[in-house]
């Protein structure tokens, strides 16, 4: 829509701001309250593609994915109210995973707002909480200051997610763009006094530990910090579900910190005389509800290096708190030479540990989901992406699989279900000629299935690991430890998981033995359209530790 004297629409106006941040890719499902930039986003519709998905919340799900996988914003399009509401569950993820990630969101007129208009909502109070910058863009001639605005505040610092509410009347407006570069990615560099200081602790601990994790890594920082624990035959540990920051098989690799983590590294870390954490918050995950490190003051001596200054000192008391990324810092340890009064056998001795733990280990039943993500390796390359959502299912993946490196896993710091299947969808779209699984649970998978529909649009079919044992098993198993035998709620009836996958045209595969899950995955690797396989899993086996009738007990 133009006017006679050819100024561009506020629609087209957004398009090209986004265009000039880089942006070629959207999630999002269309309304009728954000009509003109669809419009306008036809004009680059030869290098910029809209994915529609069937849920908001699959559609913020992957644009998080999407901006984990690539460390570019991941840009989501959603309609007022209802739209809103149901893209918050991919907001809170990126905020907690500290994902860089735009929501754009339609709005109701200028002229309406504060009537309780048609699908009104307050998006400063309904995002407040889990995004760092709510605006609205209430004049067609600040388009592309606020867009310019947004996609510095997502990038910088500790990223995460940023919100602009689209007010309709305004994106119908005409006005003169004012263009404006791409934004800055703006990330805090390394103070060096305190960095000297902080190192020269470390490097005169008998008992040094690293711990990676969080957000706001890349390639370059995960490289230089694996080379530099090698070369200085340091163990290094990651965070709850950043395994990927370094290859699982590298041998300075001591495993995660997660549900269930080894006992012998979680006696390791707190037995560290200082360990160095480097992107992690340590939050309620990582330290088993703020047990392994005591609070405020860890009775190791910590190191803590964040993005973010706010984050520093909000928990933990560190011994030397670094504001720096992780790029930069780990770039500068290539300098550090560690002593020799800390035992080089260290990590050796780490490593081997993690290997015995994530050995795979026998549990009741003819599937042993524990041999099965054990094989994985053997047959799929070392940068194929494995996906999660929650669910006790979980467990099984992060214990027993080795994941590949930077960046192999996509999973939710935030412990959200129905994130699996999103996440993988839109990683094949990302990069469709890498291996890409998602491993499910039946309550996780329902969540989002009908994501299966922008799979098959777009042909990115994943293969799924379809985890079913007919209930919510990690509520299942709470209420057994807290409340033996009283159970209601998490009882699941499910569909018939082979025809459902078939109404996509993918193909499908029950599993119920071990030995049926090879052939049944050969297959699923040759196949154009990834593969559902159902796992079938005894109630009983509610973890790689625990019978479900032993709880409670």
């Amino acid at each position: 829509m133009e006017t006679k004297n050819k100024l561009p629409h506020g629609g087209q106006i957004l398009a090209n701001a986004l265009v000039r941040q880089g942006v070629d890719i959207a999630f999002g499902v269309p309304g009728e309250s954000f009509l003109p930039l669809l419009d306008g986003l036809v004009d680059h519709s030869n290098d910029f593609r809209f994915i529609t998905c069937r849920q908001e919340g699959g559609a913020a799900y992957m644009a998080e994915a999407y901006a984990k996988l690539t460390g570019k914003p991941g840009v989501v399009m959603v309609t007022r109210g209802p739209g809103a509401s149901n893209a918050m569950v991919g907001i809170h993820t990126a905020f907690q995973d500290s994902s860089p990630l735009v929501l754009l969101v339609g709005q109701v007129g200028t002229d309406m707002v504060e009537r309780e208009a048609f699908q009104e909502i307050d998006y400063r109070r309904l995002y407040s909480e889990c995004s760092k910058w709510v605006g609205s863009i209430d004049r067609v001639d600040r388009i592309d200051e606020f867009v310019s605005h947004a996609f510095h505040i997502a990038q910088s610092g500790r990223k995460g997610p940023v919100v602009l509410a689209l007010p309709e009347d305004i994106l119908y407006q005409c006005a003169l763009e004012k263009p404006t570069a791409a934004a800055h990615i703006v990330q805090p560099g390394l103070d060096r006094t305190i960095f000297n200081d902080a190192m020269t602790a470390f490097v005169n601990a008998s008992r040094p530990m690293i711990l990676a994790g969080g957000g706001n890594w890349n390639a370059s920082a995960c490289s230089a910090l694996s080379a530099w624990a090698r070369r200085e035959q340091l163990p290094l540990a990651t965070s709850f579900r950043s395994q990927d920051l370094i290859d699982n098989q590298d041998a300075c690799y001591a495993g995660d910190l997660g549900i269930g983590a080894n006992p012998l590294l979680v006696k390791r870390i707190q037995e560290a005389d200082v360990l160095l954490v480097i992107g992690e918050r340590l939050g309620e995950m990582t330290t088993a509800g703020y047990s392994i490190l005591s609070a405020p003051e860890a009775a190791t001596k910590l190191i803590h290096v964040l993005s973010s200054p706010d984050e520093l000192g909000r928990v933990y008391r560190p011994e030397f708190a670094i504001n720096c990324s992780p790029e930069n810092f780990c770039t500068a340890l290539s300098d550090v030479r560690m002593g020799k009064q800390y035992d080089p056998e260290a990590m050796s001795s780490a490593h081997t540990q993690y290997l015995s733990f994530s050995a795979p280990i026998n549990v009741k039943g003819d599937l042993q989901l524990a041999q099965i993500m054990a094989s994985l390796p053997a047959s799929i390359p070392r940068n194929a992406i494995l996906t999660n959502g929650a669910g006790n299912f979980a467990t099984w993946v992060h214990r027993f699989y080795p994941y590949g490196g930077f960046k192999s896993q996509l999973a939710p710091a935030n412990g959200s279900m129905g994130y699996g299947l999103p996440a993988a969808i839109a990683a094949k779209i990302v990069d469709p000629s890498r291996v890409v699984i998602a491993v499910c649970g039946d309550g996780d998978f329902m969540m989002n299935c009908q994501e299966l529909a922008t799979a098959s649009r777009y042909q990115a079919f994943p293969i799924i690991l379809l985890v079913n044992n007919n209930m919510l098993g990690t509520i299942r198993m709470h209420q057994e430890r807290e409340f033996s035998q009283r159970v209601i709620g998490t009882g699941l009836t499910n569909p018939d998981f082979i025809k459902f996958a078939d109404s996509f045209g993918m193909p499908a595969y029950r599993v119920a033995k071990t030995e049926e899950f090879a052939p049944a995955f050969s297959k699923a690797l040759d196949s154009k359209n990834g593969a559902l396989i159902e796992l079938v899993l005894d109630q009983e086996v509610i973890s790689p530790s625990k019978l479900l009738s032993q709880l409670g007990k």
